[in-house]
């Protein structure tokens, strides 16, 4: 009996953990997708072209992740260009994406 309540405790403990590493990967993946669409945009590709661009470039991250191009690059075209060459959009995307 003893033995099987300390497993539940464990498991009840750790499970914290487990979720909070798994949104920090997740608000990586997203704050790496902004990345990669904010790069587009300083190389001045079109943002008809971005999403193409992007998940053909042999991106790290699962594929799932692709979802978020289209998403994103409306906010990272309409910035000025001076915002998304000085700002790491990428980064800013992750803490926010943590916050919540």
């Amino acid at each position: 009996m003893i033995r099987v309540l300390s497993v539940v405790i464990c498991a009840a403990l750790a499970a914290p953990a487990v979720a909070a590493t798994a949104k920090e990967k997740d608000c990586g993946y997203q704050g790496d997708v902004v990345a990669a669409v904010q790069a587009a945009r300083v190389a001045r590709l079109t943002e008809r072209k971005v999403e193409a661009h992007v998940a053909d470039s042999a991106p790290e991250w699962p594929e799932k992740y692709n979802a978020v191009i289209p998403l994103v690059a409306p906010w990272v075209y309409g910035l000025t260009m001076a915002e998304v060459k000085s700002a790491d959009l990428g980064a800013a995307w992750k803490e926010q994406c943590l916050a919540q």
